[in-house]
């Protein structure tokens, strides 16, 4: 019962944590060796334009904190992608892309028209631009699904749940956090990570995974939001995590994409009446910082 209360709670993640919870305001980030101390860094473009539920002054204010103390520039992105724009910047960063701002029952069309989809990946793949999908559970995943599926993931438009209600704990010991460029840079390994519910996807052949659900966890898939409001009814579809992961990148032609299946990581927050922690200001995501600084260097080639 404890395991179907937490899903529940943790479904309308989007509206929850606009509703619920701040950043953290004593979440402070200092850098030892910053890439660019002189704050001249590549420019990063934060998506703003396709209903993302997470801004850079709000709850994503932690990931800019890391960025900025790393020393890149980041700017609001708030209009059509195109490949004018994209010209000036290296990465460009997508978080919880969202299909329509209230409405979360299926069908959750990609936001993304074809030709943004096709900008972003001649960008990519031939202009060695940095792309860094961040997506989470229904409705977002759908959302930006045939972006994803545009660099070979098939991102699952669902809801993830560890079985046993244990914390989403990934780590090296459990087996579900791989050895890769992001999480072996030496100097900063980064040995576990924490989540909070978000959705899983299958990755190309080509592609190095960082993160795994496995057997532990079940992808539940609604087709309605007010399915999963009271309990998980008998009658809604899922499939095992097995061979699913949360976290991979891509090398695509010149440039690069990080796609990672759950927001909270890269936040910082204080969540309900009781403050809870969440995030990279959390005691079980203490290698979040290590991980955000390792995904960003890894997209900037440098």
């Amino acid at each position: 019962m404890k395991a179907v209360q937490f899903l529940i709670m943790s479904f309308f993640l989007p509206v929850l944590l606009m509703a619920q919870s701040v950043s953290d305001p004593h979440f402070e980030v200092r850098l030892e060796q910053p890439l660019f101390p002189g704050k001249d860094g590549p420019l990063i473009l934060f998506d703003q334009h396709h209903y993302n539920a997470f801004s850079l002054s709000g709850q994503y204010k932690g990931f800019a904190d890391v960025a900025k103390a790393e020393g890149y520039l980041l700017e609001d992105y708030k209009r059509l992608i195109s490949a004018e724009n994209l010209a000036k910047a290296k990465i460009f960063v997508t978080v919880n892309a969202l299909s329509h701002p209230s409405d979360w029952d299926l069908p959750n069309p990609t936001i993304y028209s074809e030709e943004e989809i096709e900008a972003l990946y001649r960008w990519v793949h031939d202009d060695g631009g940095g792309l860094l999908i961040i997506t989470d559970q229904m409705p977002s995943a759908g959302a930006v699904g045939l972006l994803a599926e545009r660099f070979g993931f098939n991102v699952i438009n669902g809801v993830t749940h560890r079985m046993d209600g244990q914390a989403e704990l990934f780590n090296r010991t459990i087996g579900n956090l791989l050895p890769s460029a992001v999480t072996n840079r030496e100097g900063r390994r980064v040995n576990q990570l924490r989540c909070w519910v978000g959705s899983g996807f299958i990755a190309p052949e080509e592609a190095e995974v960082f993160s795994v659900l496995g057997d532990a966890y079940r992808l539940y898939l609604p087709s309605k939001t007010k399915d999963m409001e009271h309990a998980i009814q008998p009658d809604i579809p899922y499939i095992s995590g097995s061979n699913l992961a949360n976290g991979a990148l891509l090398k695509c032609g010149n440039g690069r994409v990080c796609i990672f299946a759950d927001a909270s990581p890269f936040t910082a927050l204080l969540k309900g009446i009781n403050s809870e922690k969440r995030g990279m200001n959390h005691v079980d995501g203490q290698d979040h910082i290590h991980l955000l600084r390792n995904i960003l260097e890894w997209l900037s080639q440098l």
